[in-house]
Protein backbone atom coordinates (compact mmCIF):
# COMPACT_ATOMS: atom_id res chain seq x y z
CA UNK A 1 0.00 0.00 0.00
CA UNK A 2 1.42 3.88 -1.03
CA UNK A 3 -0.71 6.48 0.06
CA UNK A 4 0.67 10.21 -0.24
CA UNK A 5 -0.28 13.39 1.24
CA UNK A 6 0.60 16.79 -0.70
CA UNK A 7 -0.50 20.33 -1.30
CA UNK A 8 0.84 23.31 -3.05
CA UNK A 9 4.07 24.70 -1.70
CA UNK A 10 4.15 21.74 0.86
CA UNK A 11 6.72 18.93 0.41
CA UNK A 12 5.07 15.76 -0.21
CA UNK A 13 4.17 12.74 2.77
CA UNK A 14 4.38 9.64 1.91
CA UNK A 15 3.74 6.16 3.42
CA UNK A 16 4.45 2.87 2.14
CA UNK A 17 3.87 -0.73 3.64
CA UNK A 18 5.45 -3.95 1.98
CA UNK A 19 5.88 -7.24 3.38
CA UNK A 20 9.70 -7.35 3.06
CA UNK A 21 12.79 -5.49 2.44
CA UNK A 22 13.40 -5.79 -1.32
CA UNK A 23 9.70 -5.04 -1.80
CA UNK A 24 9.84 -2.31 0.59
CA UNK A 25 12.78 -0.54 -1.62
CA UNK A 26 10.95 -0.83 -4.52
CA UNK A 27 7.87 0.65 -3.47
CA UNK A 28 9.31 3.42 -1.75
CA UNK A 29 11.55 4.41 -5.35
CA UNK A 30 8.57 4.17 -7.13
CA UNK A 31 6.49 6.52 -4.81
CA UNK A 32 9.26 9.12 -4.26
CA UNK A 33 9.67 8.82 -8.11
CA UNK A 34 6.42 9.62 -9.15
CA UNK A 35 5.51 12.00 -6.45
CA UNK A 36 8.41 13.51 -5.24
CA UNK A 37 9.02 17.14 -5.12
CA UNK A 38 11.83 18.60 -7.43
CA UNK A 39 14.33 20.88 -4.65
CA UNK A 40 17.88 21.10 -5.04
CA UNK A 41 20.62 20.05 -1.99
CA UNK A 42 23.89 21.35 -1.15
CA UNK A 43 25.59 18.36 -2.59
CA UNK A 44 24.73 18.94 -6.14
CA UNK A 45 26.55 19.80 -9.33
CA UNK A 46 26.53 21.94 -11.98
CA UNK A 47 24.64 20.57 -14.47
CA UNK A 48 22.72 18.23 -11.89
CA UNK A 49 18.86 18.25 -12.24
CA UNK A 50 17.19 18.66 -8.99
CA UNK A 51 16.33 15.75 -6.35
CA UNK A 52 12.86 14.06 -5.55
CA UNK A 53 12.30 14.42 -2.49
CA UNK A 54 10.09 13.52 -0.08
CA UNK A 55 8.81 12.81 3.56
CA UNK A 56 8.25 8.78 3.69
CA UNK A 57 7.49 6.50 6.50
CA UNK A 58 8.10 2.90 5.17
CA UNK A 59 6.63 -0.35 7.49
CA UNK A 60 8.01 -3.50 6.60
CA UNK A 61 5.67 -6.30 7.93
CA UNK A 62 8.77 -8.59 8.12
CA UNK A 63 12.32 -7.53 8.42
CA UNK A 64 13.55 -11.18 7.75
CA UNK A 65 11.16 -12.69 4.74
CA UNK A 66 12.43 -13.71 1.88
CA UNK A 67 13.36 -12.83 -0.56
CA UNK A 68 15.67 -10.80 2.14
CA UNK A 69 18.00 -9.48 -0.69
CA UNK A 70 17.54 -7.20 -3.96
CA UNK A 71 19.72 -7.81 -6.16
CA UNK A 72 19.78 -4.30 -7.96
CA UNK A 73 20.19 -1.88 -5.27
CA UNK A 74 23.27 -0.04 -6.15
CA UNK A 75 26.22 -2.18 -4.67
CA UNK A 76 26.70 -6.06 -3.90
CA UNK A 77 26.78 -8.54 -1.25
CA UNK A 78 30.12 -7.75 -0.25
CA UNK A 79 29.43 -4.16 0.08
CA UNK A 80 26.41 -4.93 1.77
CA UNK A 81 28.26 -7.25 4.11
CA UNK A 82 30.83 -4.21 5.26
CA UNK A 83 28.33 -1.88 5.64
CA UNK A 84 26.16 -4.14 8.19
CA UNK A 85 29.70 -4.49 9.84
CA UNK A 86 30.31 -1.18 10.14
CA UNK A 87 27.44 -0.46 11.69
CA UNK A 88 26.67 -3.88 13.79
CA UNK A 89 30.39 -4.89 14.78
CA UNK A 90 32.11 -0.98 14.37
CA UNK A 91 34.99 -2.52 12.16
CA UNK A 92 35.46 1.42 10.78
CA UNK A 93 35.38 2.90 14.23
CA UNK A 94 38.93 3.64 13.86
CA UNK A 95 38.24 5.43 10.85
CA UNK A 96 36.98 8.52 13.67
CA UNK A 97 39.46 11.05 13.56
CA UNK A 98 38.37 14.53 13.12
CA UNK A 99 41.50 16.31 14.05
CA UNK A 100 42.97 14.55 11.14
CA UNK A 101 40.83 15.43 8.30
CA UNK A 102 39.01 12.10 8.85
CA UNK A 103 35.53 10.95 9.71
CA UNK A 104 33.70 12.44 12.91
CA UNK A 105 31.59 9.45 13.78
CA UNK A 106 30.13 6.26 12.75
CA UNK A 107 26.75 4.98 13.64
CA UNK A 108 28.37 2.15 15.38
CA UNK A 109 30.49 4.63 17.78
CA UNK A 110 27.40 6.83 18.24
CA UNK A 111 25.22 3.59 19.05
CA UNK A 112 27.50 2.08 20.99
CA UNK A 113 29.79 4.87 22.44
CA UNK A 114 28.01 7.94 23.07
CA UNK A 115 30.35 10.58 23.90
CA UNK A 116 29.94 14.20 23.39
CA UNK A 117 32.04 16.76 22.96
CA UNK A 118 31.76 20.61 23.14
CA UNK A 119 33.13 21.82 20.17
CA UNK A 120 34.39 18.45 17.64
CA UNK A 121 36.68 21.38 15.69
CA UNK A 122 38.76 21.29 18.70
CA UNK A 123 40.60 18.20 19.38
CA UNK A 124 42.14 19.29 22.58
CA UNK A 125 38.56 19.88 24.33
CA UNK A 126 38.02 17.73 26.79
CA UNK A 127 35.14 15.28 26.95
CA UNK A 128 32.41 16.26 29.59
CA UNK A 129 30.82 12.30 29.63
CA UNK A 130 31.82 9.16 29.90
CA UNK A 131 31.58 6.42 26.76
CA UNK A 132 27.52 5.33 27.13
CA UNK A 133 26.32 2.50 25.28
CA UNK A 134 23.39 3.10 24.59
CA UNK A 135 22.20 -0.85 22.85
CA UNK A 136 22.71 -2.04 26.20
CA UNK A 137 20.45 0.99 27.64
CA UNK A 138 17.53 -0.29 25.25
CA UNK A 139 18.18 -4.22 26.01
CA UNK A 140 18.13 -3.32 30.25
CA UNK A 141 15.12 -0.21 30.01
CA UNK A 142 13.21 -3.55 27.96
CA UNK A 143 13.81 -6.15 30.31
CA UNK A 144 13.27 -4.13 32.95
CA UNK A 145 9.78 -3.16 31.79
CA UNK A 146 8.61 -4.62 29.23
CA UNK A 147 5.87 -2.42 28.12
CA UNK A 148 8.51 1.12 28.39
CA UNK A 149 8.37 4.18 25.59
CA UNK A 150 11.59 5.18 26.87
CA UNK A 151 13.69 2.47 25.13
CA UNK A 152 15.48 4.86 22.21
CA UNK A 153 18.98 5.23 21.25
CA UNK A 154 19.86 8.90 19.68
CA UNK A 155 23.23 9.74 17.16
CA UNK A 156 22.76 13.80 16.85
CA UNK A 157 25.63 15.88 18.95
CA UNK A 158 24.62 19.52 18.51
CA UNK A 159 28.48 20.59 19.86
CA UNK A 160 29.68 18.78 17.06
CA UNK A 161 27.61 17.73 14.25
CA UNK A 162 26.23 20.88 12.78
CA UNK A 163 29.34 22.19 11.35
CA UNK A 164 30.64 19.01 9.96
CA UNK A 165 30.26 18.40 6.14
CA UNK A 166 28.75 14.78 6.65
CA UNK A 167 26.45 14.98 9.70
CA UNK A 168 24.84 11.59 10.77
CA UNK A 169 21.49 11.08 8.51
CA UNK A 170 20.55 8.14 10.99
CA UNK A 171 18.78 10.06 14.30
CA UNK A 172 17.18 8.19 16.75
CA UNK A 173 16.30 4.44 17.48
CA UNK A 174 13.43 3.63 19.13
CA UNK A 175 12.10 -0.22 20.32
CA UNK A 176 9.11 -1.57 22.22
CA UNK A 177 7.98 -4.80 22.92
CA UNK A 178 4.15 -6.45 22.41
CA UNK A 179 2.67 -9.95 22.38
CA UNK A 180 1.28 -11.47 20.20
CA UNK A 181 -1.38 -14.20 20.22
CA UNK A 182 0.69 -17.09 21.30
CA UNK A 183 1.63 -14.15 24.29
CA UNK A 184 5.19 -14.41 22.96
CA UNK A 185 7.56 -11.19 22.84
CA UNK A 186 7.76 -8.97 19.47
CA UNK A 187 10.32 -6.38 19.34
CA UNK A 188 9.10 -3.69 17.20
CA UNK A 189 11.80 -0.94 15.88
CA UNK A 190 11.76 2.37 14.45
CA UNK A 191 14.16 4.38 13.17
CA UNK A 192 13.96 8.12 12.40
CA UNK A 193 16.41 9.74 10.00
CA UNK A 194 16.92 13.40 9.15
CA UNK A 195 17.75 12.74 5.03
CA UNK A 196 18.48 9.66 3.03
CA UNK A 197 19.60 8.81 -0.28
CA UNK A 198 17.06 6.46 -1.21
CA UNK A 199 18.64 5.31 -4.34
CA UNK A 200 22.36 4.63 -3.08
CA UNK A 201 21.59 4.01 0.76
CA UNK A 202 18.81 2.89 1.94
CA UNK A 203 18.47 -0.67 1.27
CA UNK A 204 22.35 -1.17 2.75
CA UNK A 205 20.76 1.55 6.17
CA UNK A 206 17.47 -1.05 6.26
CA UNK A 207 19.68 -4.22 5.69
CA UNK A 208 21.91 -3.32 8.84
CA UNK A 209 19.50 -1.48 10.71
CA UNK A 210 17.37 -4.80 11.11
CA UNK A 211 19.99 -6.94 11.98
CA UNK A 212 20.53 -4.62 14.81
CA UNK A 213 16.97 -5.39 15.58
CA UNK A 214 17.77 -8.94 15.48
CA UNK A 215 20.84 -8.29 17.75
CA UNK A 216 18.55 -6.57 20.40
CA UNK A 217 15.71 -9.24 20.26
CA UNK A 218 18.75 -11.90 20.87
CA UNK A 219 20.63 -10.34 23.97
CA UNK A 220 16.97 -9.06 25.47
CA UNK A 221 15.74 -12.85 24.79
CA UNK A 222 19.33 -13.73 26.61
CA UNK A 223 19.00 -11.11 29.69
CA UNK A 224 15.00 -12.39 30.29
CA UNK A 225 15.65 -16.16 29.49
CA UNK A 226 12.45 -15.86 27.36
CA UNK A 227 12.30 -15.76 23.28
CA UNK A 228 11.72 -12.88 22.15
CA UNK A 229 10.76 -12.39 17.98
CA UNK A 230 11.89 -9.46 15.40
CA UNK A 231 8.43 -7.77 14.39
CA UNK A 232 7.84 -4.93 12.16
CA UNK A 233 10.20 -2.45 11.35
CA UNK A 234 9.11 1.30 10.66
CA UNK A 235 11.69 3.55 8.91
CA UNK A 236 10.87 7.35 9.38
CA UNK A 237 12.86 10.40 6.76
CA UNK A 238 12.08 13.84 7.16
CA UNK A 239 14.05 13.98 3.81
CA UNK A 240 14.32 10.91 1.60
CA UNK A 241 15.52 11.66 -2.18
CA UNK A 242 16.79 10.41 -5.20
CA UNK A 243 19.26 12.71 -6.65
CA UNK A 244 19.70 14.49 -9.37
CA UNK A 245 22.62 12.84 -10.21
CA UNK A 246 21.53 9.48 -10.53
CA UNK A 247 18.32 9.82 -12.47
CA UNK A 248 20.17 8.01 -15.26
CA UNK A 249 20.41 5.05 -13.25
CA UNK A 250 17.25 5.50 -11.76
CA UNK A 251 15.74 5.49 -14.58
CA UNK A 252 16.27 2.21 -15.70
CA UNK A 253 15.84 1.07 -12.47
CA UNK A 254 12.43 1.79 -12.34
CA UNK A 255 11.79 0.62 -15.64
CA UNK A 256 12.55 -2.55 -14.38
CA UNK A 257 10.12 -2.17 -11.34
CA UNK A 258 7.14 -1.50 -13.71
CA UNK A 259 8.38 -4.04 -16.26
CA UNK A 260 9.88 -6.81 -15.35
CA UNK A 261 8.59 -9.67 -12.66
CA UNK A 262 10.02 -9.00 -8.98
CA UNK A 263 11.83 -12.68 -8.80
CA UNK A 264 14.20 -11.67 -11.30
CA UNK A 265 14.92 -8.95 -8.47
CA UNK A 266 15.23 -10.57 -5.40
CA UNK A 267 17.40 -13.13 -3.97
CA UNK A 268 16.93 -15.36 -0.48
CA UNK A 269 19.32 -14.34 1.57
CA UNK A 270 20.30 -18.24 1.69
CA UNK A 271 20.93 -18.11 -2.40
CA UNK A 272 24.26 -19.84 -3.36
CA UNK A 273 25.70 -16.92 -4.79
CA UNK A 274 24.87 -14.79 -2.31
CA UNK A 275 25.78 -16.63 0.95
CA UNK A 276 29.47 -17.24 -0.96
CA UNK A 277 30.40 -14.07 -1.52
CA UNK A 278 29.37 -12.80 1.75
CA UNK A 279 31.00 -15.54 3.58
CA UNK A 280 34.01 -14.77 1.32
CA UNK A 281 33.46 -11.01 2.28
CA UNK A 282 33.45 -12.13 6.05
CA UNK A 283 36.89 -13.95 6.16
CA UNK A 284 38.37 -11.37 4.03
CA UNK A 285 36.87 -8.24 6.50
CA UNK A 286 38.38 -10.60 9.73
CA UNK A 287 41.69 -10.66 7.64
CA UNK A 288 41.34 -6.55 7.23
CA UNK A 289 38.65 -4.66 8.00
CA UNK A 290 39.62 -2.01 5.42
CA UNK A 291 39.58 -4.43 2.65
CA UNK A 292 36.75 -3.71 0.75
CA UNK A 293 37.09 -0.23 1.10
CA UNK A 294 41.14 -0.66 -0.11
CA UNK A 295 39.10 -2.66 -2.92
CA UNK A 296 37.13 -0.13 -4.16
CA UNK A 297 40.14 2.30 -4.11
Amino acid sequence: MITTSTSAGTIPSIAVTAGSLPEAWEKTVLAVWDNGIDVRTQYDKEGDSPSKDATVMVTVADPFAEPRIHKNFPGGPEELEAYRQEVVSGIHDHWIDPAAGKWTYTYHERLFSYCPVEDIRNPNTPKPFAAFDQMNYIVESLAGCHHTRRAQAITWMPSADPPTDDPPCLQRIWCRLAQDEDSQLVLNMNTHWRSRDLYKAWFMNVYALTDLQKIIADKLAEKISRPVRVGRYVDISDSLHIYGAYFDDAEKEVDKMRNTPFAQRAWDSTHPAFEMMTREAREKLAKDPDWYAKAKG
